[in-house]
Parts: C-alpha cells; sequence; structure tokens
C-alpha cells in the first residue's frame, strides 16, 4: 500500500473497533464446512506456527523496494520445497511459483506483495501536508528489525506470510483440485513501480491466469476481511488549468480557487473531514448510507505557477468514483467558459489518467466480488466478511490494480486489529502492529476461496 503523510490516530481506530463492528456478526452461525474445508483449516493449524515464525524472520530482515533479495530468496526455497514450480527475477526481485495440479481447468493467481517501508517515510495520508516519522522510530514488537532505518510497518511480511501459507495448503490438497494457482510475491510495491515491471518483464507470458486475487492488512477486527466491487480506494489525481497569462491574474486565480472549493461535495465543516467519522457505525464506509460515497474532495493546497505566457493553477482531487471526477471536470470547465475569463481560458485537464499511474486504485470486478464474499461467508460465517459501501478520502493507492489490467479480480483488506490486545493494524503508522492470528485467518479463507474458484 503507497500513500503519503499524517497518521490516523490510533485513539480513532480503537474507537472504531469499540464501536461495535469488532463484534460484527458474531451471533451468526458458522456453518459446518466440507471436508475439503475440513482439511484446509487443519493443515492451517498444523502450519501456523511456523508460518508464524517465517512472518518474524520477514520482519526481522525487511528490505526496502528494489532490494529485496533475500526475501525472494527465502520464498523461493521455500516454494521449492513445496514441489512448485519457480520462477525467480521476474520484475526485479520477482518471485512466482506455479502449482500444477496434473488436471485442467481455471488458473488462477495469488498476489502478495514483500517490500518494506524505510522507517521515516511518511504516516497514512488524510491531506497533502508532510508529517514523516522519526528515521529511529522503533518496532512495537520483541521481533524488531535488525535493518537500520527500515520497517515491515505496512504489513508486507503479513502479505509474503499469507500468500506461502496458501501455497502450503493447496499443495497439500492438489490430487483434489483442478486448473493451476499461480502465487506471484511482487516486489516494490511501495514505489508503485512493482506490479508494472513484472508484467513488462514477461509475467503474463510465464502464466497466464484467468482471475487474480490479493490482500492488504487494514484495521478491521482480525478473524473478518473486508471489500467491494469497483473501486476500493478513492481516485486521485492532480486537475490542472491553463490560462493564458493576463494583467488581472490574482483576480483570476481567486475565481478559480472559489468555484473549485464550492463545487466539491463537502465544505470545510462538514462530518466529512473529522477522521473520527471513517469508521462510525451511523457515517463510516461499513454502513449503506456512508457520507463517503459519491463525494469528490480537494486535498491539497493550490499550486500557482505563473509565466509570461501562462498562469498554471493545480490541485490534488479525490473522488469516490471516476464518475465524480468528470462530472467535476465539466462543471469547472463550463464554469470558466461561461464566466468573463473564458478568453484566458487554454485548458481544463487531468494532470493524471484517472488515478493513474502514481495514485492508482484495484477495481474490483463485481462478479469476481460477490461471488468469492459468497464463498468466503458460506464456508466461515457471515461475520467473517464485512461489506464496504464506500472509500475513505485517503492518499492510498496500489498497484495490485496493474495486474487487473489485464485479469480481473478482488482486492481483499483483511483484518489486523484486537482491540483486547491494544493492537491496530493501520498500515504506514509510526505504532504499526498486528494480530497474528490474521496469518490464520487469510490462509483459511483464501485457500478455500480458491479451492471454490477452481472446482465450480
Amino acid at each position: 500500500m503507497t500513500s503519503t503523510t499524517r497518521i490516523i490516530r490510533t485513539s480513532l481506530i480503537l474507537q472504531f473497533l469499540l464501536c461495535g463492528l469488532f463484534t460484527f456478526g458474531q451471533n451468526a452461525t458458522t456453518p459446518t464446512p466440507s471436508s475439503i474445508h475440513q482439511s484446509v483449516q487443519t493443515h492451517t493449524d498444523a502450519i501456523f506456527d511456523s508460518l508464524v515464525k517465517i512472518r518474524r524472520d520477514f520482519h526481522m530482515h525487511p528490505e526496502v523496494s528494489w532490494k529485496e533479495k533475500r526475501t525472494s530468496k527465502e520464498i523461493a526455497a521455500y516454494l521449492l520445497s513445496l514441489g512448485l514450480e519457480v520462477k525467480t527475477g521476474v520484475g526485479g526481485y520477482g518471485v512466482v511459483g506455479i502449482l500444477h495440479t496434473g488436471r485442467p481447468g481455471k488458473r488462477i493467481a495469488w498476489r502478495a506483495d514483500i517490500d518494506a517501508m524505510p522507517s521515516d517515510a511518511p504516516d497514512i495520508a488524510w491531506r497533502a501536508d508532510i508529517d514523516a516519522m522519526p528515521s529511529d522510530a522503533p518496532d512495537v514488537v520483541d521481533f524488531e528489525s535488525k535493518n537500520e532505518g527500515v520497517r515491515h510497518i505496512c504489513g508486507h511480511d503479513v502479505h509474503g506470510t499469507v500468500g506461502l501459507g496458501i501455497a502450503n495448503v493447496l499443495a497439500s490438497l492438489k490430487e483434489n483440485l483442478e486448473g493451476t494457482i499461480y502465487f506471484i510475491f511482487q516486489p516494490a510495491e511501495e514505489s508503485a513501480k512493482g506490479a508494472k515491471m513484472m508484467i513488462e518483464d514477461g509475467l503474463f507470458n510465464l502464466i497466464k491466469p484467468d482471475e487474480i486475487y490479493g490482500l492488504h492488512v487494514s484495521p478491521y477486527p482480525v478473524g473478518t476481511i473486508a471489500t467491494k466491487s469497483a473501486n476500493v480506494y478513492a481516485h486521485l489525481t492532480f486537475m490542472e488549468i491553463n490560462y493564458k497569462a493576463s494583467n488581472d491574474q490574482d483576480s483570476l486565480v481567486d475565481y478559480t480557487k472559489k468555484i473549485m472549493k464550492t463545487a466539491q461535495t463537502y465544505g470545510p465543516n462538514a462530518k466529512f473531514w473529522d477522521n473520527e467519522n471513517l469508521f462510525s457505525p451511523e457515517l463510516g464506509v461499513t454502513n449503506p448510507n456512508t457520507i463517503y460515497k459519491d463525494y469528490i474532495a480537494l486535498m491539497s493546497d493550490f499550486i500557482i505557477k505563473k509565466s509570461n505566457d501562462t498562469l498554471k493553477i493545480r490541485v490534488l482531487l479525490n473522488a469516490s468514483n471516476e464518475e465524480e471526477l468528470d462530472k467535476y471536470l465539466a462543471l469547472i470547465k463550463n464554469k470558466i467558459e461561461t464566466s468573463r475569463y473564458s478568453k484566458e481560458l487554454l485548458s481544463v485537464k487531468f494532470n493524471f489518467q484517472k488515478g493513474h499511474p502514481v495514485f492508482f486504485t484495484p477495481l474490483n470486478d463485481k462478479d469476481l466480488t460477490n461471488e468469492s464474499i459468497e464463498s468466503i461467508s458460506g464456508i466461515y460465517g457471515k461475520q467473517s466478511v464485512i461489506p464496504l459501501y464506500g472509500v475513505p478520502p485517503l492518499q492510498i493507492s496500489d498497484d495490485f490494480a496493474y495486474f487487473q489490467n489485464s485479469v480481473p479480480g478482488v482486492y481483499f483488506f483483511l483484518g489486523g486489529s484486537n482491540y483486547e490486545k491494544e493492537i491496530v493494524a493501520m498500515p504506514h503508522t509510526r505504532n504499526f502492529a498486528i494480530d497474528e492470528e490474521a496469518i490464520r485467518t487469510g490462509v483459511n479463507y483464501f485457500s478455500s476461496m480458491i479451492i471454490e474458484r477452481l472446482n465450480n
């Protein structure tokens, strides 16, 4: 998960957990799983302690983007020990494991990112003002990073471990499966370039998946996953307005700022801007009537650049969906074209293609999202899945979206928080921690989901 700037306070996430989402659906009846899914759980339990050791080893030896040499070597060795076909050096230190069942069928890919972050990386974003962590920010666990200035504060050590766990479980059950499973261990997600580099290095010449899945740890309660169809993060892009230079530039700037501020969905004093409401049961993203849908918001100060010939005005925008971006651009353009400044207008455009390439959000396939949610909740109970209805206006992206440009798939959030232990799994924060039971959850849920996808 790539991001910039300010932390969402630990106390707020704890408040969210205490609001009752931790007990989401706890009264629901958990179905009795079929024999193959019982085998998934039995095998996961058997390897769980070894997976925890792997996660802690990754955590103690973190490696930043493009330097994941040790991590990729450990991953490749583990996959080879399971009997998988293994490709290394894909797009840098990327590793691909291929589990052949020996029977024709569907081809499913699972992606796990593996890079760590500099300790002084910025905290999770709310707006675009920089507030970085100190470079000597300590780990909050006993198995501290041994690489000075580098930490796994985004949970990729867990992602890699869950991927290995799923590979282990499915390899043990391959006689009961059809088709092929690909395990993509992606480097350099934090640079937002790793997925693209793997693709450019021929990833989809090596493998031909019909579907692709992946996850990211999140502050939802341990034992749960969450997702939604379409985009799971807000669309983030710069909007740029270019004018001819004029003698009335100050007035032109003031006018542009005014119409852009007025046209955003919420005013400065709205509850939308209070990050305590992101996860509240009444207003937050888990409520069907959430305030975090159908919005567009300005996420930075205006950037003004003047020259002898032109006046350029830029601002960072965040939108709940692409349609809101389109409507906003059309509205601003129309207002300027029908104003006294119409003759000065040169262009109104997005600086990047909506949310691309740096600030890019995964776009979940609707049918695959619904089907995967149904399979997981059908096996592990309705309390296992938290439906989402909105997207927080945080400056977050994940280049998993590059894979989804080529292959339909679903991106999940894996809950890792445990309020009883005061553990809050908010990535990119100085106190990031995770309840390691999330590893068991991830391996169980997604091994079962992949089995259902293969055998359905």
